[in-house]
């Protein structure tokens, strides 16, 4: 019969081994002076969640890089950065963050992982529940540091139907001054992606797909709001599923969108 102290060892050590790596709790980071520490909030569905496939290089963060975890603590920026569903993997976020802190020597890059995958542009309008809970989270990370931007890509949803593809700008639009005025910068840049080329012009069921016409609308973006960007992803390839993009996109896309936020505060 097993003593109560074996019985106990045994048990945690049961118990641990239950648990998956990935959820394994993330050490904690030493933070830099409040002046030094850029903050960008990432939001939108799978792509920027990330569903690309994780290799050694997700595994080795930058020393100037750091996410805002599921428990609201900042830690190192490995990868992934996201939590919305255990296959989260390498996203936009990690080479963007990168891109960020070799631009800035000075300072430390905080990313606000909040995407969640599979949903609507209506969750990330303001009253949308995901829309609430990127603010939250937001402003907690706000107490360590200054927003110095957003990155959104969304949008494969909204393309089932044509009505939504058709008004995504102006709802897309709205939620940016939204934002604005919540965090109460007036100018905070914006940088959007648009959807993926390969993408499939009808879904499984032989419905049309709109992504082309959700394309065009992010396009006129910056016509509709001032201090906003949208880049490009020709060229660009999916991870052999038709709507992710692969790991090597995913961190090319991040160096374009880096290349965006950069150009807008050196303007």
């Amino acid at each position: 019969m097993l003593s109560r102290k074996l019985f106990v060892q045994v048990s945690l050590l049961s118990l641990a081994a239950l648990v998956p790596v990935g959820f394994a709790a993330e050490a904690p980071a030493t933070l830099p002076a409040k002046s030094k520490f850029q903050l960008y909030l990432l939001i939108g569905q799978s792509n920027m969640a990330g569903r690309g496939a994780l290799d050694d290089d997700a595994k080795t963060p930058h020393p100037r890089v750091l996410k805002f975890t599921k428990e609201n603590a900042w830690a190192p920026a490995v990868e992934p950065l996201h939590f919305d569903k255990p296959i989260a993997g390498v996203g936009i976020g990690g080479s963007f963050g990168r891109e960020m802190a070799g631009a800035n020597p000075d300072a430390t890059i905080g990313l606000i992982p909040c995407a969640v995958g599979g949903t609507p542009l209506s969750r990330w309008q303001k009253g949308g529940d995901l829309y609430q809970q990127a603010v939250v989270r937001a402003k907690l990370a706000m107490k360590d540091g200054a927003l110095f931007g957003v990155l959104w890509h969304q949008g494969e949803n909204d393309a089932g139907k044509k009505d939504t593809a058709e008004n995504y700008a102006a709802r897309l639009a709205q939620m940016v001054k939204d934002l604005r005025a919540e965090f109460g910068i007036s100018d905070l840049p914006f940088v959007a992606g648009k959807l993926g080329e390969f993408l499939p012009r009808t879904d499984k069921d032989g419905q049309p797909s709109y992504w082309p016409v959700v394309n065009e609308q992010i396009a006129t973006l910056p016509s509709l709001v001032p201090r906003t960007m949208v880049v490009e992803s020709t060229g660009l390839k999916h991870k052999g599923d038709g709507i992710h993009f692969d790991t090597p996109s995913l961190r090319e896309f991040g160096k374009r969108y880096a290349t965006a936020m950069r150009a807008m505060w050196e303007k």
